[in-house]
């Protein structure tokens, strides 16, 4: 029953990833990737490591598809591909910890759960952080309970490797240092604690770029999270976006992952005790921690906490419901459905797609920037529009792109191109950043007009400057004057962006 349930499962993932994966919209942060994977591996390796910051292993995958001959939709089979492996392994996870029955409802419950769905085609490195990290837990339960060098040694590889993932992959790895130092605290397991952190030097000093980048940390000099509270309303969006984030669903939900956490204590204290770190480091973590002023945690940087979740939650609903078989059944299939509906209200693109109109239009104006193409170009931000474009021409679409929300990074960019030819800027009245999303945006000239050209593509505005900038400074005043169109239509990142052009205009004149 176990196994052929985990492939059923298994299988209702990978068809729907398979059916959904260009469903969503492009985003600039798969742009951001591949166009970062389109450098030589060196130089992949010095941008994410001294430049941007964070895991390199997302990237490396990205470089692998660019390289490849892919685009968006091999960066998303990416992530479908570690989603779909994702499910047995938590089954695997939960099956150690709780049993079969409550590891193949915690499956059931994992396989609806938004945050596996939606980051399952989000070609972004969270379903390689849910399957990895799930994977260096199953090693390290494996360490603690049969030790043996080979296994501390596996279980230092798969946390090393989790870490290359993600920077909170420094929450795996204390949640599991803690228990291991309560529970395995033995030559093999302290050597092999001391060669992750030696090991992973590169990935420290990358989180520490990153960090400079964004003002995050522990301790004082930063902006602190508003307190307790603060932390308990995060987790509390957490656990909805883990299941179904519906106010009275999320409390009910809470109270049965309590009735289960009682019932794992009862049952297995050892795995009580791993739930009990994997959810109280990060919690620790986020009480002491700080944050910059644009930065703050989102409920995708603790989905490697979803799996234990959704094993309290199984072994809640066992236990209210024995003996009566159906009833356990009934309240899986609700909370299913709930999950869904939850989906399907935050991202209801990924259920039934993206407008025609909008579609259309994307692909209209990634032809015009491909037609009109120069190696040389400017690009401002990583627009989705600039992958668009670059998929149809690869040969002489520019891969000078100018970061929009850090002045630093900017003006770097801009100083280590090779020549500054005409800028380019979009702006997307559709965006839901925006403070009405609308499906038309008029057509709009920055200051002087006679320096650009401009058209309009449904909710797209696409701008390009009428000849070279030259120097930095000149691209850095035409993106004010862009910008200040942006902001003129009402464009939710309008401010940010305008705030780097100045910030770096200002470093420029001092």
């Amino acid at each position: 029953m176990f196994w052929p349930g985990v492939g059923g499962l298994t299988t209702a993932v990978a068809v729907f990833l398979v059916a959904r994966l260009t469903a969503w919209p492009p985003h600039e942060d798969e742009t951001l990737a591949l166009f970062v994977g389109r450098k030589s591996l060196v130089g992949l390796f010095k941008t994410v490591q001294t430049e941007r910051g964070g895991a390199p292993l997302h990237f490396l995958c990205a470089w692998l598809v660019v390289h490849l001959g892919g685009g968006l939709v091999g960066l998303r089979l990416f992530s479908a591909l570690f989603a779909v492996a994702s499910v047995p392994v938590v089954a695997l996870l939960a099956r150690r910890i709780a049993g079969a029955i409550p590891a193949l409802v915690a499956t059931a419950l994992v396989s609806a759960s938004w945050m596996l769905l939606f980051h399952g085609i989000y070609g972004r490195m969270y379903s390689l952080f849910l399957l990895i990290s799930a994977l260096s837990y199953l090693a390290c339960l494996d360490a603690v309970v049969r030790g043996g060098r080979r296994r501390w040694a596996l279980w230092a590889l798969a946390v090393l490797l989790t870490v290359a993932t993600h920077p909170y992959g420094a929450l795996v790895l204390a949640s599991q240092v803690v228990f291991v130092l309560a529970r395995a605290r033995t030559r093999d397991s302290l050597l092999a604690i001391a060669a992750v952190a030696v090991l992973g030097t590169p990935f420290w000093y990358s989180d520490l770029v990153l960090a400079g980048r964004f003002d995050v940390g522990v301790g004082s000099g930063g902006k602190k999270l508003d307190g307790p509270s603060a932390v308990l309303d995060y987790l509390f969006r957490v656990a909805g976006d883990f299941t179904a984030g519906y106010t009275l669903a999320i409390v009910a939900v809470l109270v049965v992952a309590a009735v289960g956490a009682r019932a794992l204590w009862l049952g297995n204290r050892t795995g009580a005790f791993l739930t009990a770190s994997v959810i109280g480091v990060p919690t620790a973590a986020f009480l002491l921690g700080r944050f910059g002023e644009s930065t703050s945690p989102e409920s995708r940087h603790l989905i490697f906490v979803l799996p234990f979740f959704a094993m309290l939650v199984a072994l809640g609903l066992i236990q209210l419901s024995r003996p009566r078989m159906p009833v356990l059944v009934a309240a899986v299939v609700v909370l299913v459905a709930a999950e869904v509906a939850w989906g399907w209200d935050k991202t209801a693109p990924l259920y039934k797609g993206e407008p025609g109109a909008r579609v259309e239009a994307r692909k209209a104006a990634s032809e015009w920037l491909a037609q009109r193409a120069r190696s040389d170009d400017v690009l401002f931000g990583y627009e989705p529009l600039y992958l668009g474009g670059w998929e149809r021409d690869r040969a002489h679409f520019s891969s000078t792109v100018v970061p929009r929300a850090d002045a630093k990074l900017a003006l770097d960019s801009l100083r280590e191109a090779k020549s500054l030819g005409r800028g380019v800027w979009v702006f997307d009245a559709s965006d839901t950043n925006n403070f009405t999303p609308q499906m038309h945006i008029p057509l709009r000239y920055p200051s002087p007009a006679s320096d650009f050209e401009a058209r309009v593509f449904g909710p797209f505005l696409v701008i390009r400057s009428r000849r070279p900038a030259g120097t930095p400074k000149q691209f850095l005043i035409e993106s004010r004057q862009a910008e200040l169109v942006g902001k003129s239509l009402y464009m939710g990142d309008a401010d940010v962006n305008l705030l780097t052009v100045d910030q770096a205009l200002a470093t420029l004149e001092r």
